[in-house]
């Protein structure tokens, strides 16, 4: 059985927080009419420290400290600790207490010997230490320089980004929304358009100002056409494949995709050296040698399969 908690809106906490700190309007004095008594903040004495050794939950029988609380709490996932330390930690604690109440009243019942639960319990350990097993492989894996450079070498693309402009023209059918007041245009049509702003900005036109006043893409053109950095995978293939090969400064010719015809102007291109990503390619290598270690396991574990059952 697992540990539900129920979180509160954070949302809702901070509102009331707000509201409460929200000051009040002074009220309105008359001349000569003493001003108001303003009583000093009542401020709440700080608990006295729990000792390690303090039991602070009983269930019947059982007795919890302090320390074997904490414990088992730090055990738990992040999100949970942080729960149970802070803004639920009441409700944590009764939560624990109900299900090892459960549990008890389950023993006195004779619950845990019927066979099939007993099965269910033995599986649930072994699939936590299983799992915990592999936690720890994946934590203790280690990868030399060798097999950090043939990942990298194999993944160079993960780590180039491209900073670019562009221009689109959209054509009827496209799937971005027409401006106001503006009318379709069939596919031919905005090619030809867009053939005649490549021919003026390679004439000298600025490339922001006819983004701000020529571009579909509304978002970017208020911004001249500027995009955020990207990586490979992020656009459109036919955008994608012409950001990456076109020389840095060089106006593209109209690139079509779903959208439109795009117009564009690489200001940059990045690709990450294996220093700078090292550590990132050490994390991502972590599970993948642990699950060799795993097939490792297998292999000496000597499993054997029923193929008359299973199959093959």
């Amino acid at each position: 059985m697992m540990l539900k908690i129920t979180y509160c809106s954070l949302s809702l906490l901070v509102a009331g927080q707000m509201l409460a700190q929200t000051p009040q309007p002074a009220p309105k004095v008359m001349p000569g009419t003493p001003g108001p008594v303003i009583a000093a903040p009542v401020v709440k004495p700080e608990p006295p420290p729990v000792a390690p050794d303090a039991v602070i939950i009983i269930i019947g029988d059982q007795k919890i400290t302090k320390a074997q609380y904490e414990s088992f709490i730090n055990a738990l996932p992040e999100r949970i600790r942080a729960e149970a330390f802070g803004p639920n930690k009441r409700k944590v604690a009764e939560q624990l207490a109900d299900i090892k109440s459960m549990a008890i009243e389950a023993k006195k019942r004779g619950i845990d010997k019927k066979p099939e639960i007993q099965q269910q319990v033995n599986f649930q350990i072994e699939n936590f230490l299983a799992n915990s097993l592999f936690q720890q492989l994946a934590a203790d894996a280690k990868s030399d320089d060798a097999a950090v450079q043939a990942y990298f070498d194999k993944n160079k693309k993960d780590y180039e980004t491209v900073t670019a402009r562009h221009i689109l023209i959209r054509f009827e059918g496209s799937k971005v929304p027409l401006r106001p007041g503006q009318k379709e245009l069939p596919d031919a049509a905005a090619k030809a358009h867009a053939e005649e702003l490549v021919k003026a900005l390679k004439g000298g036109k600025d490339f922001a100002e006819v983004a701000k006043a020529e571009s579909d893409d509304t978002g970017s053109g208020a911004q001249g056409g500027a995009l955020d950095p990207f990586g490979h995978g992020q656009m459109v293939p036919e955008f994608e494949t012409a950001a990456f090969s076109l020389p840095v400064k060089e106006i593209s010719a109209p690139v079509r995709s779903q959208f439109g015809y795009h117009i564009i102007q690489v200001q940059a291109r990045e690709a990450k050296k294996l220093a700078d990503v090292r550590a990132e390619i050490e994390g991502k290598m972590k599970p993948e040698i642990a699950r060799q270690q795993v097939e490792d396991i297998r292999k000496t574990a000597g499993i054997t399969l029923d193929e008359n059952y299973f199959g093959k």
